[in-house]
C-alpha cells in the first residue's frame, strides 16, 4: 500500500517559538479525535518530555525516572536506536501507552535521551555528505512512528515536537502529511511566522531532494516522499473581555492573521506548501489559515494537568468548586468541547480534502468569544 493509498495521517504541531501550547494542543485535539471514533497516536518527540508526564500524570523527576527504568525500551528513542547506533535488529513497533479515560488515544512515550541523535541525524541529512554507514538514519523516525501507528490501527498520529530549527525537528516535518502551527498572541509569535516564511519552504526543497536520492530511497528505512502541507494555525492563551479578546492580545491577534495572510501563506503556496483555497474555504478557513481561536484556560488548567484529562472532558467531581463557581467552570469545559470539536471536524475535512475527498462545507471559524471560569 502506497502513502497515497492508506489511512494513515500523520500531523506534526510545530513552532520554533515556546511557550505557544503544542503540548496541550496535541493532548486537547488527540483526545477529541479520539472521542470523534479515531484511533490516535500521539508522538512526543520533544526531549522535555512534557507530553510523556502530562499523559502519564507525573508530578515530579522521580516518577518519570522509574518510567524509564521500567519501560525505557518502549520510547521513540528506543524505537530508533537500532539505525542511530548501528544494532543488529529491525527496527520495531514499540508498546504504547493506552491513555487513561480515553479509549483510542495512545502515546509514544518521549525520551531525554532523543537529543542526543541530533548530530548523528544532521550529518546523515547533509545530503551531499550521506555515506552508507548514515543512510539508514533519515528514514528510521518515520519508520518507527508508521510501524508503531499501524501495530495500534491509528488513523492520525500527532507529533508533539520541541521548539528550535534542529535535525530532529526538520525530518519530523518532512515526513509528516500536514502541519498545525500553534502561535499565542504576543510579538515573538508575529516574528516566528515571518521566520516561518523562509524555513518551511526550505524543509520542503530538502525533504523532496532526500526522497529522489538512491542512497536513501534504497535504505531499509527509506525516506518518505510525503510533501507535508500546513493545514493552519491554532491561536490561543488569550484573555477575553467583554466577548472579545483584550486590547492587548487583540492587537497580536490582528498582527498574526496579517503576517499569514500576506507573509506565510503566499509562501506557502508557491512551494506547494498548502492545500487549495476552495479547500480552506470549504472548511470555513480564512486567508489567515486560523483553525481555531482557543481562550485562555484560566485555573482549568491545573485542574486538567492534575487529573490529566482535557479542560473539556472534566467532569463536576474533578473541578474542585461549589455552587456558581462550579456551574460557571463547567458552562466554560462544555464551550472549549464545543470549540474543539469543532476545530477536530476541521482538521477531518481538510485531511480528507487533500485525498481528494468529497467533502461539505463548513461554517467560517468565528472570532474569540468571551470565556468565564475563574
Amino acid at each position: 500500500m502506497t502513502d497515497e493509498q492508506e489511512s494513515l495521517t500523520r500531523i506534526a504541531v510545530f513552532n520554533h517559538k515556546g511557550g505557544v501550547s503544542k503540548t496541550t494542543s496535541v493532548f486537547h485535539v488527540g483526545w477529541m479525535l479520539a472521542e470523534r471514533g479515531h484511533t490516535v497516536l500521539m508522538v512526543d518527540t520533544d526531549p522535555q518530555c512534557n507530553l510523556t508526564g502530562m499523559v502519564m500524570g507525573f508530578r515530579g523527576s522521580g516518577e518519570l525516572e522509574a518510567f524509564y527504568k521500567n519501560h525505557g525500551d518502549s520510547t521513540i528513542r528506543s524505537a530508533v536506536a537500532p539505525a542511530f547506533e548501528g544494532r543488529p535488529r529491525p527496527i520495531e513497533a514499540v508498546e504504547t501507552v493506552q491513555v487513561p479515560g480515553r479509549t483510542g488515544l495512545h502515546l509514544m512515550a518521549g525520551d531525554i535521551r532523543l537529543a542526543e541523535y541530533e548530530v548523528t541525524l544532521g550529518i546523515a541529512q547533509e545530503l551531499s555528505g550521506s555515506i552508507q554507514a548514515l543512510q539508514n538514519v533519515p528514514g528510521s523516525l518515520s519508520y518507527a512512528i508508521d510501524v508503531t501507528a499501524r501495530s495500534i490501527g491509528a488513523d492520525y498520529v500527532l507529533i508533539d515536537m520541541s521548539p528550535g530549527l534542529g535535525a530532529i525537528n526538520q525530518n519530523l516535518v518532512g515526513i509528516s502529511d500536514y502541519v498545525i502551527v500553534p502561535v499565542a498572541p504576543d510579538f515573538f509569535s508575529v516574528m516566528a511566522i515571518d521566520s516561518l516564511t523562509r524555513v518551511l519552504p526550505r524543509w520542503r526543497r530538502w525533504a523532496s531532494q532526500a526522497a529522489e536520492m538512491e542512497i536513501l530511497s534504497e535504505a531499509a528505512y527509506p525516506f518518505p516522499n510525503r510533501q507535508a502541507k500546513v493545514l493552519g494555525t491554532i491561536v490561543q492563551r488569550f484573555r477575553p473581555r467583554a466577548g472579545r479578546p483584550a486590547a492587548a492580545f487583540q492587537r497580536w491577534i490582528d498582527e498574526i492573521g496579517t503576517a499569514f495572510k500576506a507573509n506565510l501563506r503566499p509562501a506557502l503556496e508557491k512551494s506547494g506548501q498548502a492545500l487549495s483555497r476552495q479547500a480552506y474555504t470549504a472548511a470555513g478557513i480564512g486567508q489567515d489559515m486560523a483553525l481555531a481561536y482557543i481562550a485562555d484556560f484560566n485555573s482549568l488548567i491545573g485542574v486538567s494537568q492534575e487529573h490529566s484529562t482535557p479542560v473539556f472532558a472534566l467532569t463536576a467531581d474533578q473541578i474542585p468548586n461549589v455552587g456558581v463557581v462550579l456551574e460557571t467552570n463547567l458552562d466554560s469545559a462544555e464551550r472549549f468541547h464545543e470549540e474543539f470539536s469543532e476545530l477536530a471536524l476541521r482538521i477531518e475535512n481538510l485531511v480528507a480534502s487533500g485525498r481528494g475527498e468529497s467533502v461539505g462545507t463548513l461554517d467560517p471559524v468565528e472570532a474569540p468569544t468571551e470565556v468565564d471560569g475563574e
